[in-house]
């Protein structure tokens, strides 16, 4: 039984791509999950400066309410009343 001088170089080969193959695989998971973290973290400064402009508006309107004169309400106007006729 003889064996081919190219086995033992085609099972390298085979091999070495098995490993290249998995480890861009596990580069492009790092890839991944770094740029989904990055995304959460953009996400959350976004809304923690949206939230900071809300309260502040929300004080800034109190403020505002607080300083001004209490709204005067005008008296209801009576309905004519109409004579029954009978």
């Amino acid at each position: 039984m003889s064996f081919s001088s190219k086995a033992p170089a085609d099972a390298r080969a085979k091999a070495e791509s098995k490993f290249h193959l998995a480890d861009r695989r596990k580069s492009e998971a790092d890839q991944a999950v770094g740029e989904a973290r990055a995304a959460k973290n953009a996400e959350a400064q976004k809304t923690a400066r949206l939230k900071a402009l809300r309260l502040a508006k929300e004080e800034a309107d109190r403020a505002a309410a607080a300083a001004a004169p209490p709204a005067v309400k005008a008296p209801a106007k009576r309905k004519a009343r109409v004579a029954a006729t009978a």
